[in-house]
């Protein structure tokens, strides 16, 4: 198994600077240029398009120009209108960058704004509410000029005739406190506003700078950030992004009744999803308006419910650029990011998830009702964030939206000894400096916004060894960023789970420093179930330690079973189906000539590559994942499953299908309805059989009067045999036996505790709803004959 998801399918994430020269009342549809926000004719429904109906925004990142406000007390701050706007990388970086750059000359009329300014105050960090006013402040240290550029609502509708943004020069001697800089806009709208900064600095490339002041940047902790509406609207792909913020609304009503699950890390069974996968397909009958949305994922609860999970860990619902691959052409412009793993701002909702094109306001709105659904039906709500890197790409095809462009030998981490180059240990392009003190507390700050605003119950964290790098890029034993998320006390109630290792080869499963805190996913668990199952020989003593808890990883210190988070199948490789479908990737859809994805998936065909009507290899395929599953639920530790897996969706061997949005991710819903009676109800009656029944969720290590291994010849490197009885305290016995072998076993069974009898609950060789029954199924003798390819469990009644 690959370390790294994101190794082959971003190493070289390609996107090109773009920057934005024209204005609105200039723009002819004849002429290549960036498209407008604005739009409100539908949009049709087709792979990566949502439907919706939406008077979008305005939106003009990297437009260098400006309104002269009149009126205020620092006349000196405001730029006044361009005649003409001409702009270059090469002079901004003193060097030559890729892409070209749209260039026009425009001229805007002066209008006047009576907005009145004060210094303003260097905390909090961001937009807040102030006496009679809006405070701005941003860190930047080695900035020379800081300009806040804004734009007003117009009868609260973003946009206008010209599109022009009003710039406040901010003067380092009276509008900056150390490294922060700031202003004061006093009797400033409460919200319907777009902001940005443009940031200019030394241009010493060697040195680590990036700046270049022709671009208007997202402010790092803007709360909401304005950008295209709709998710894969193509006549936008090349928009930009602007912060915004909203101190209007009412707060969120959570509700009398409310509270939250609180559900013991022992007891949890994780959900891997997509927000937008989850419900974009046609399949899920819902409105056109509502598929792919936070709305959207509410109206399927019930499927949750009936599935029996009660978490799930939701693929990122950052604010990300779906159209990153398409800034430019190379092999992959013809995709569209559906994972998110391309941050571009930490504190804001994916906006394009709210419901008919709403806008970041109604999606800040529409995930707290979400947060509220699943709560009130006792799910809790993971939230995979990634810290570890940005959507901003690297110095070769760069896409700079905020950190890069405010402060980039701050954020991100360096090689002083290779001409100030960025160090990629994301396998994206850039790595950001989670231990420098800026961006730890950034990254802090975030993480308790989505605790305190929006109810989040946990955090898996992607690549998680890049947040135990120093500065340099160097491991560090006690990584301050770790050590701080565990101690935090607003983070105190949360999951908090590492993904431990990076795409520089940090590989820290069982070894993250975690403070008796922090669970991980135990990559060990999936690599040995995957090998013991499909049958190669010298792996049963693995197989015995990963379901028994990984007790040679996890039992040091006070970590408990539950730290491991045990799965076989996640968002990045195969799915189950194509798990025991296919033994090479298939990801020619990719456009890298199948370079990309891991080669080395530890899966088995079954007998023929990809889809077959052969009966004897599907029943074979069927018997596999239903093995996995019972594997996965009866294993000390906490259980995590894909999305989609409990119907058996395919992606046809695509291993890495991070850039299509459409059925290869989307959860199909009509394939769901038609395994109801078979392959769902397998999964979902084994999940409430594993909650139900606390032997399998322990929260301390298993001793020996805990479990007996029916077992008298470990060092059998050929055996692919492996039985052995959970004990239970009131004598409820389990029994559980896998044959990995292609030959039928006849089993010896031991006596069960006392007076009690044996009863089948779960045979994976037979058909529904003989397969698994909860009551179980009596009359079980002496031995047991069990098939190639299969796993069955008793139970003591």
């Amino acid at each position: 198994m690959k370390l790294c998801h994101h190794q082959n399918h971003s190493s070289n994430r390609e996107r090109s600077k773009m920057l934005l020269r024209t204005t609105p009342h200039l723009y002819d549809s004849n002429v290549s240029r960036f498209p407008l926000f604005g739009s409100a004719s539908p949009i049709s429904t087709q792979a990566g398009v949502s439907s919706c109906v939406v008077a979008s925004p305005v939106l003009d990142t990297g437009l260098k120009l400006s309104k002269q406000a009149t009126g205020s007390s620092q006349q000196g701050l405001v730029r006044k209108t361009r005649d003409h706007v001409k702009h270059s990388t090469a002079n901004a970086y003193g060097q030559g960058a890729p892409g070209s750059v749209l260039e026009e000359e425009a001229q805007l009329p002066e209008t006047s704004q009576p907005w009145e300014t004060s210094p303003g105050q260097a905390s909090p960090l961001g937009v807040s509410e102030v006496d009679r006013g809006v405070n701005f402040a941003i860190f930047s240290q080695h900035a020379t000029a800081v300009t806040l550029c804004i734009k007003v609502a117009d009868r609260g509708q973003f946009g206008g005739p010209d599109g022009g943004m009003t710039e406040l020069a901010l003067d380092p001697n009276e509008n900056k406190t150390g490294d922060i800089w700031h202003i004061c806009i006093k009797d400033f709208p409460r919200s319907n506003v777009l902001y940005g900064y443009r940031i200019d600095g030394p241009h010493g490339w060697d040195q680590g700078h990036r700046f270049d002041s022709s671009i208007v940047l997202i402010d790092p902790y803007a709360k909401l950030v304005e950008g295209r509406r709709c998710f894969g609207d193509s006549r936008e792909k090349l928009s930009g992004f602007l912060g915004t913020y909203d101190f209007d609304s009412s707060p969120f009503d959570w509700g009398d009744n409310y509270k939250l699950p609180n559900i013991p890390e022992n007891d949890l069974v994780i959900y891997e999803m997509n927000v937008r996968a989850f419900t974009a397909d046609e399949s899920s009958g819902l409105d056109p308006n509502v598929r792919g949305s936070y709305r959207g994922l509410i109206d399927k609860i019930p499927h949750l419910l009936e599935l029996g999970i009660n978490a799930v860990e939701l693929l990122p619902v950052f604010e990300f650029d779906e159209f990153e691959f398409q800034r430019r052409s190379n092999p992959r412009d013809h995709m569209i990011n559906t994972w998110g793993y391309s941050t571009i701002n930490f504190f804001a909702p994916m906006s394009r998830y709210a419901s008919a094109g709403g806008g970041p306001l109604k999606a800040s709105h529409e995930i707290k009702e979400m947060v509220k659904a699943l709560h009130g039906a006792g799910i809790e709500v993971i939230l995979d964030v990634v810290y570890n890197h940005t959507n901003e790409a690297d110095d070769a095809y760069p896409y700079t939206t905020s950190f890069r462009g405010i402060d980039n030998k701050v954020y991100y981490m360096l090689d002083p000894n290779n001409n100030g180059q960025l160090l990629n240990f994301s396998g994206c392009g850039n790595t950001l400096n989670c231990n420098h003190p800026v961006v730890m507390e950034l990254v802090l700050e975030s993480l308790r916004h989505w605790v305190t605003e929006y109810h989040v119950d946990g955090f898996r964290f992607d690549l998680a060894s890049v947040l135990c790098r120093g500065t340099n890029g160097a491991p560090l034993d006690a990584p301050p960023v770790i050590r701080a998320i565990a101690k935090d006390a607003i983070l105190s109630r949360c999951k908090i789970i590492s993904e431990p290792w990076d795409c520089g080869g940090l590989y820290l499963v069982g070894r993250f420093p975690n403070w008796d805190r922090w669970a991980e996913w135990n990559g060990m668990y999936r690599d040995d179930l995957r090998r013991f199952i499909k049958g190669d020989s010298g792996m049963k003593g693995s197989f015995a330690t990963r379901v028994s808890g990984s007790a040679d990883l996890y039992k040091t210190n006070k970590r408990k079973p539950y730290h491991s988070i045990n799965f076989i199948i996640a968002h990045d490789g195969f799915t189950l189906y194509d798990l025991v479908s296919y033994n090479f990737k298939h990801n020619d859809a990719n456009g890298e000539g199948g370079n990309d994805g891991n080669n080395d998936n530890l899966s088995w065909n079954c007998g023929y590559e990809g889809e077959t009507d052969d009966s004897t290899i599907k029943a074979i395929r069927s018997r596999q994942m239903k093995n996995f599953h019972l594997a996965l639920m009866i294993s000390q530790g906490t259980p995590m499953m894909l999305m989609g897996d409990e119907y058996g969706h395919t992606r046809y061997g695509n291993n890495n299908s991070y850039g299509h949005d459409t059925a290869i991710n989307h959860f199909q819903w009509g394939q769901l309805e038609s395994r109801k009676n078979n392959h769902f109800r397998f999964f979902k009656e084994v999940i409430n059989y594993r909650k139900t029944h606390h032997v399998f969720g322990r929260d301390t290590f298993l001793e020996k009067s805990d479990v007996t291994w029916h077992e008298g010849n470990w060092d059998n490197y050929e055996s692919k045999f492996l039985a052995f009885t959970f004990h239970d305290n009131n004598g409820g016995d389990i029994y559980i036996a896998f044959n990995a072998h292609d030959y039928f076993i006849e089993v010896p069974i031991p006596a069960p505790p006392g007076t009690r009898k044996w009863f089948r609950v779960v045979d994976t060789n037979l058909e529904s709803p003989n397969d698994c029954v909860l009551d179980g199924v009596p009359g079980i003798g002496g031995t047991y004959n069990m098939a190639p390819y299969s796993s069955i469990l008793l139970e003591a009644k």
